[in-house]
């Protein structure tokens, strides 16, 4: 793939848009019939993932456009319901390529698995123990998984802390031992539980102590993913609007959300916008994903905003997004969900440090889309306009007939269902 900038893609007809997208060699002609497929998840595959299954749920699949992340070029699969996000998306990757691009980067694999030990008669000297037996530990830790040895990985430092000692409850008193494990291109779940697991008897024959829970933690700060981009205010002038306004309108509105948790929900929840299509598409675990970034912008004490937005020396409008970000590459559903296979190939990432950097891009570009939506025009122009089509289709319009109540309804600035039957009722007559 040459480039992700294709001016009109959105005018095309989804036939039209596939061919084009198989001629860029972004998926193959048995790809293509995958995504064509009735069910892109088969019944039979789907009864294999998860227990008690009827069928199946699909979501729309769109492409974010215009992506240049480290000066490569992406198209990227998202698959989500809400109108608006793919389109927003795309609108400010051309707006960030235009000025260089999102550069990015990852941290290592590292993610974290806990075993919970109570009961200790000394609790102090049973975190010495540990500590003075962190060599033998890591070893029995890596024998439960050689596999992910041989790739490179596997479990390389653990620490130990103690909760609560001076509480007179038996219950709140606990040793929580942190294994630290490089899962390599994994997401790793079923790796670190193996490995802690394993742990269980040897800590609790050391420390004298019980071990109950013994699982992976989903607040994975050791494995996190960073985007910025720099874009001058002359590209950023919209409408009536100049630059500079826009630039500080942003700025102003990441304040807001720095400060106040109310809106710093919203705010975030722009910011998922981007990136939970990304990870549902290519197989990964959204609510993971999910419930370790809003942990992380709660990392300062106070629920706070997942970006930062700034003015640079220069004037600059430079936006920043640093979250854990556990998503792999292989294991899972990733290899067995026929659509996140294709969603992976059109992504064209060699690594799950790779993905991660794709993924926290999309999210700082949608959270610029939003932002600058509300400090313009506000957000439900764009919205709504996108809105009115689900709504026409809601109200039994089909084929153009829904292009044609859709711009009716947001010339009415009614865009209600009940109205949509009106008008479908009048042009079917």
């Amino acid at each position: 793939m040459e480039t992700s900038r294709i001016p009109g893609f959105y005018n095309r007809s989804v036939e039209g848009r596939r061919e084009l997208l198989k001629s860029m060699d972004v998926f193959s002609e048995e790809e293509l019939q995958g995504l064509e497929a009735k069910e892109g998840l088969p019944t039979e595959t789907a009864d294999k993932m998860i227990e008690n299954v009827i069928g199946t749920y699909p979501l729309p699949l769109g492409i974010g456009l215009n992506f240049l992340i480290n000066g490569k070029e992406y198209v990227v699969p998202m698959a989500i319901e809400e109108p608006s996000v793919v389109a927003s998306a795309s609108h400010i990757a051309k707006i960030v390529r235009d000025s260089g691009g999102f550069t990015t980067e990852a941290t290592e694999r590292v993610m974290i698995g806990q075993i919970q030990v109570v009961g200790c008669e000394d609790f102090q000297k049973a975190k010495q123990v540990l500590v003075n037996h962190k060599t033998y530990l890591l070893k029995q830790a890596n024998e439960a998984y050689p596999s992910i040895v041989a790739r490179g990985g596997g479990a390389e430092d653990l620490d130990i802390r103690i909760l609560n000692e001076a509480s007179n409850s038996s219950y709140q008193q606990m040793l929580v031992l942190h294994l630290y494990i490089n899962t390599c291109d994994a997401m790793g779940a079923n790796i670190i539980n193996t490995m802690v697991e394993s742990l269980a008897p040897y800590i609790e024959e050391l420390t004298g102590g019980k071990v109950y829970l013994r699982i992976l933690s989903n607040y994975a700060d050791k494995c996190l993913a960073r985007a910025k981009c720099v874009i001058p205010p002359d590209i950023l002038k919209t409408g009536d609007f100049t630059g500079e306004e826009v630039r500080d309108g942003v700025v102003h509105a990441y304040e807001f959300a720095a400060s106040d948790p109310y809106r710093a929900v919203t705010h975030n929840k722009g910011i998922m916008n981007g990136i939970d299509p990304i990870v549902i598409a290519t197989g990964n675990d959204w609510r993971a994903v999910e419930a370790g970034a809003h942990a992380y912008a709660s990392r300062h004490g106070q629920y706070s905003s997942m970006t930062t937005w700034s003015v640079d020396q220069e004037g600059n409008l430079v936006g920043e997004l640093e979250l854990p970000m556990s998503v792999g590459t292989v294991g899972g559903s990733i290899n067995v969900h026929p659509i996140s296979k294709i969603a992976l190939r059109m992504l064209n990432v060699e690594s799950a440090q790779e993905l991660a950097q794709v993924i926290i891009a999309v999210g700082l570009a949608q959270n610029l889309g939003a932002l600058k939506a509300l400090v313009t025009d506000g957000i439900q122009k764009g919205h709504m306009a996108l809105h009115s089509r689900s709504v026409a289709i809601a109200a039994g319009a089909t084929g153009e007939l829904i292009d044609i109540v859709s711009e009716k309804l947001v010339e009415a600035k009614e865009i209600r269902v009940g109205k949509a039957k009106e008008l479908v009722e009048e042009y079917t007559k």
